[in-house]
């Protein structure tokens, strides 16, 4: 899967799904310091699912309406070590990734749910 890690999401968490095989590139690493807007462009550019902690990605799609990415997971919780958030990951994409695409997902501890973004 090609994800765009925010520069909230642990450097542990990016290695390991980089080691699961997933196409991630990272905020911190490449470009820390972007603006929300400029992640968005560039996760919709790049054709990348945007990973993150940050609520205000949905308030800047579906009432701003600025540009979409191919989707959007925001976890929905503080992460209790650098790795539990790639554990939650792996799992969605077990068991959903063939709703990804096009979807805003909202992931807790508990589950995740989704509804489609606006098209591009």
């Amino acid at each position: 899967m090609r994800l765009l890690a925010n520069e909230n999401i642990p450097l542990a968490t990016i290695r390991r799904l980089r080691e699961q095989g997933h196409d991630v590139a990272a905020v911190v690493e490449t470009a820390a310091g972007s603006t929300d807007e400029q992640i968005l462009r560039q996760a919709h550019d790049e054709n990348r699912v945007l990973v993150t902690f940050d609520r205000d990605y949905g308030e800047l799609i579906y009432v701003r309406g600025l540009p979409c990415p191919s989707g959007l997971i925001y976890l929905r919780f503080a992460p209790l070590n650098p790795v539990e958030p790639a554990e939650h990951l792996t799992r969605l994409f077990a068991e959903a990734s063939d709703v990804l695409a096009g979807r805003f997902v909202v992931m807790d501890r508990g589950g995740y749910r989704h509804r489609k973004l606006p098209l591009a």
